[in-house]
């Protein structure tokens, strides 16, 4: 079983159904996959903080069985275990939303796998998966490849979060996720969970930069992360184009090599409205 982590709110399950869309065509193997998702209810910090729906949720395990039968998604709500951790911490404003902090929740949530990949929803991979969750952590807490930005502008081996390949097992023996919340708790912090799991880490593998590409797809690429990312032209700006916004990701980047995961997530969400309303 190949263990997968996302997080998120309604707002996000195009990311969630995406991803999973380009794990699925882009794995050449058997073994099945379960898709664990947190979510929360955090409407009182803002109207549009509401979990995940269990018609969400249906749909998304229709898509995956009809892959593999195997294949599974459990829906998780972390709701109490956040407002325990987090409720009224310095960063719960964070700079992305409150759904980034609920990945350092792993070690609380009972019956997690010793070993799990979390991804970022607005990630799209080109390779096969295994390229990636096949890597030997051994004595380290997680894998993580570098931040495209924050290698040049903090330090060489300064890590992007959105992918994390989690030994979940030695997380708990150095309680590397107990020392980011309490990181997390006591002081504001630049870029909230990734700082704080930066500053809680005793040992990591560094990826080569193909396992999380933020800013450029290479033929090598595995995972393409659609992060907001610098443009030079027609003038310095940033954008912050994701996947599912497709016309935007041909228009823009000139992608096609995703057309077949693009193609049939258009036809899925037809269903999807059509089956809502």
């Amino acid at each position: 079983m190949v263990n997968i982590l996302m997080c998120g709110n309604d707002q996000v399950f195009d990311g969630i159904l995406t991803c999973a869309l380009s794990i699925l065509k882009r794995t050449d193997s058997s073994e099945p996959f379960c898709f664990y998702v947190y979510t929360m209810d955090v409407s009182y910090l803002k109207e549009s903080y509401r979990p995940v729906t269990e018609k969400q949720m249906d749909f998304f395990r229709r898509v995956l069985t009809g892959y593999n039968p195997e294949n599974r998604a459990i829906l998780i709500d972390v709701t109490e275990l956040y407002q325990r951790e987090f409720s009224g911490c310095p960063n719960e404003g964070a700079y992305c939303s409150p759904y980034t902090l609920i990945r350092l929740l792993a070690d609380l949530v009972p019956n997690m796998p010793d070993k799990i990949l979390y991804l970022d929803a607005d990630i799209l991979f080109q390779r096969d998966v295994h390229l990636l969750y096949d890597r030997n952590l051994s004595s380290y807490e997680y894998a993580a490849a570098r931040d495209h930005y924050g290698k040049y502008l903090i330090s060489p081996n300064y890590i992007n979060a959105g992918v994390l390949l989690f030994h979940l097992k030695r997380m708990k023996e150095t309680g590397i996720l107990e020392k980011a919340r309490d990181w997390l708790r006591k002081k504001k912090l630049t870029f909230a969970d990734q700082s704080a799991l930066i500053r809680a880490t005793t040992k990591k593998k560094m990826l080569p930069q193909r396992f999380n590409d933020q800013k450029f797809l290479h033929r090598h690429t595995v995972v393409r992360h659609f992060s907001k990312r610098l443009f030079w032209l027609p003038y310095p700006h940033t954008a912050n184009i994701k996947q599912w916004q497709v016309e935007e990701v041909r228009r823009v980047f000139g992608y096609r090599q995703f057309d077949d995961i693009l193609n049939e997530y258009l036809s899925l969400k037809e269903q999807y409205q059509r089956e809502v309303l």
